[in-house]
């Protein structure tokens, strides 16, 4: 059964490090990347940006509040 994610950790530059999923498992962003692509955590996915690197967003829906950057922090 995939996983959601239920908060975030972000370092000093706002970035997101660390993912905490429904299960309570935390994980790094490479983990969750990783997830993502396998479909372990639903409604996010994986993109290349325009540097170049892989990057983990919520899938578009409309809802503002479960964006990556808009939930809970631990």
């Amino acid at each position: 059964m995939a996983k959601t994610v239920t908060a975030v950790r972000k370092n000093n530059e706002g970035d997101i490090v660390e993912l905490q999923l429904s299960s309570g498992e935390v994980v790094d962003y490479k983990q969750a990347q990783q997830m993502a692509k396998a479909g372990d955590i639903e409604h996010v996915n994986v993109f290349r940006g325009r540097d170049g690197e892989e990057h983990l967003r919520s899938d578009a829906d409309g809802i503002e509040e479960n964006n990556l950057d808009n939930l809970p922090t631990f």
